[in-house]
């Protein structure tokens, strides 16, 4: 995952681990926690909901579909992660500049004082 970031300083990632983050090293910290946080983990598809292109920046808003043990769980379980990735053309390729995923995939009344 981090070859295909960004080493750039502007780079950002919001993940279900923790707080929005800034920066090479913060985004490649919270990477290696999130990733530390799971295993036998595969993505099993998915759903893409828009894309948005231009010659040097790609916004894609996307529902990936998961199963992984997370933390010291037993069992390898399915979710699901509304994710928005920002793709930047960087020396003729393209890395994540930006990536937010969250596990919100129904409707709350709550809105964002919803208990999950």
């Amino acid at each position: 995952m981090k070859g295909l970031n960004s080493e750039a300083e502007d780079k950002t990632l919001a993940n279900p681990f923790g707080p929005a983050r800034r920066g090479r090293k913060a985004v490649f910290d919270a990477l290696d926690y999130a990733s530390g946080r799971m295993s036998d983990g595969e993505v099993t598809g998915f759903d893409e909901v828009a894309r948005h292109t231009t010659d040097e920046l790609v916004t894609m808003f996307e529902v990936e579909h998961w199963r992984a043990r997370i933390g010291d769980r037993e069992s390898v379980e399915p979710f699901e992660l509304r994710v928005t990735t920002m793709f930047r053309r960087e020396n003729g390729e393209w890395k994540i500049v930006h990536r937010h995923a969250d596990p919100i995939g129904t409707t709350d009344e709550s809105g964002p004082l919803r208990a999950k």
